[in-house]
């Protein structure tokens, strides 16, 4: 793993209203980042936890690493957001719902995440069910294909300098 942390890639957070985005080098926290989402209003939560998984393609995995251009990665992400809030409502004028998302939290990990521990949640709240799965699905694959966000897989039993630099879509 390299020593030094690229100065680009750097812990970052955007907030407006009852939404976050957040970068970070620390452990997530599901049940918090869940709790931030939380409303009355809401009768439903839907949570997205990618994990660390312990193999690829016939490779064990000994850890990702991740890491971002932050200063643009986290204007990506709320971008993203906005526009998952944007069609929900877009959505509830075009038909009998009046359905919309409440609030939205995105925390994505950066650096050394081990086998077995999240490297992104996405929480989502929402009057009905079927608005926060829609708006959850869209904003993991919208991070997942524009955010400025790579990850490195480490092998078992390979040499660290054979780790390969990815897109984050895998």
């Amino acid at each position: 793993m390299p020593t030094s942390t690229p100065s680009t890639s750097v812990a970052s957070r955007e907030e407006w209203g009852r939404n976050v985005c957040v970068l970070t080098y620390d452990e997530l926290d599901v049940q918090s980042i869940t709790r931030s989402v939380e409303d009355d209003g809401a009768g439903a939560t839907v949570v997205f936890v990618g994990t660390t998984r312990n193999t690829f393609k016939g490779k064990v995995v000994a850890r990702l690493e991740y890491q971002a251009y932050s200063k643009l990665a986290i204007k990506t992400v709320a971008e993203v957001v906005r526009n998952a809030h944007d069609d929900s409502v877009r959505r509830a004028s075009n038909s009998t719902s009046t359905s919309h998302v409440i609030s939205s939290a995105v925390h994505h990990r950066l650096g050394a995440v081990p086998v077995g521990e999240a490297s992104i949640v996405i929480a989502v709240s929402s009057p009905h069910r079927q608005e926060a799965f829609v708006a959850c699905e869209q904003i993991l694959e919208g991070v997942k294909q524009k955010a400025q966000i790579w990850k490195r897989e480490y092998y078992q039993g390979e040499d660290e300098e054979k780790a390969v630099w990815k897109a984050n879509y895998s």
